[in-house]
């Protein structure tokens, strides 16, 4: 494979989606070019230079699964926005989020059933930069 990084650089989505497809297999269905472009890079690093050594491999085991983004702020906690005119409060629980009397794992489960489409939780709440 002889892909230099500007190549990878000035590649659209489709030509992403294709060029993984050619030397990885199965096309991932992901919609962000900056990812598809750090997945790749991260393909041709590890081709050339091998992957995480056993020390890095170990570690991440330790850490365990990841949590959903937003639990950090502490149970009990409330995010508060408003979204089209109407005031919006969800609350940390030690498993999820409440909003509307129903649970959900993820915050961004929770802001797509506010929004009715597809939403970064973390984004939609502003806990992190535009």
């Amino acid at each position: 494979m002889t892909a230099s990084i500007a190549e990878i650089e000035a590649m659209g989505l489709e030509e992403l989606r294709s060029f993984w497809a050619r030397h990885y297999g199965a096309p991932l269905g992901l919609r962000s070019v900056p990812i598809l472009k750090m997945l790749i890079a991260w393909r041709i690093q590890v081709a050339a230079f091998g992957g995480l050594d056993p020390e890095a491999r170990k570690s991440l085991r330790r850490k365990g699964q990841a949590k959903a983004e937003g639990l950090n702020l502490g149970v009990g906690a409330k995010l508060t926005r408003t979204w089209q005119g109407r005031r919006v409060e969800v609350i940390v629980e030690a498993d999820g989020f409440r909003w509307d009397d129903k649970h959900y794992k993820s915050l961004s489960a929770v802001a797509s059933a506010i929004a009715g489409s597809r939403w970064n939780g973390p984004r939609f709440f502003g806990l992190r930069d535009q």
